[in-house]
């Protein structure tokens, strides 16, 4: 004879009432809210919910579902161990996107890389307090930005830049143009500018050799 299958009850909004949400390992476990308590399927009936409620928090009794709302909301929105450590690597990662992001932009302008600790910093501390009103404290320690981190910087993605040129080239078609130039201490150079087709646009670059190295 056939064992008969015992029956696995699911969790009902009506439940929330007696101070039960669904637990969030197994959604089929009631929770108590007032002690985060995890209850077995078989305590998922009303009568039993009910039960607990009267015996273990009879200070409870008679309150209405909004109370139970509130409760179940500040339960959610609790800090998390997970919740915590995700705002703080994300945190970082945007610190050190930034990093990268104002470092080609020192490259581009070809100023010194001492800029960020004599222009940009200042002036992105003054933004922070004037404007927006916050501590820049905290938000200038996650974006590292010394002179030898920005070199730093500057060559990874000049070295990363080359490697997807190169493995670029490697596979499309392109011309190559070479010339002679000197540079005011007479020391001559070597420019070769490639053409070819990238992204489906034309695309030109200069590459400069000194005869010296």
């Amino acid at each position: 004879m056939a064992t008969a299958k015992k029956k696995c009850r699911q969790y009902s909004v009506d439940y929330l009432k007696y101070g039960f949400i669904p637990s969030e390992a197994d959604k089929r476990l009631p929770m108590c809210l007032f002690r985060n308590k995890v209850l077995s399927n078989d305590s998922m009936k009303p009568s039993k919910l009910e039960d607990h409620l009267k015996r273990c928090h009879t200070d409870k009794m008679g309150k209405d579902l909004k109370y139970f709302q509130t409760l179940k909301e500040k339960y959610e929105k609790r800090p998390t161990m997970h919740s915590m450590f995700a705002s703080t690597s994300q945190s970082n990662d945007d610190g050190l996107r930034a990093s990268y992001n104002i470092s080609l932009v020192i490259e581009k302008s070809g100023k010194p890389h001492t800029i960020e600790e004599k222009l940009i910093l200042p002036a992105v501390e003054e933004i922070l307090k004037t404007v927006l009103h916050k501590s820049p404290f905290d938000v200038l320690q996650r974006i590292p930005l010394s002179n030898n981190t920005v070199q730093r910087r500057i060559d990874e993605m000049s070295s990363d830049i080359e490697s997807v040129l190169c493995n670029h080239l490697q596979k499309t078609h392109f011309s190559v143009q070479l010339d002679e130039t000197t540079l005011p201490g007479n020391e001559a150079l070597l420019l070769s500018y490639v053409r070819f087709i990238m992204e489906e646009k034309f695309t030109k670059i200069a590459i400069c050799q000194n005869f010296g190295d």
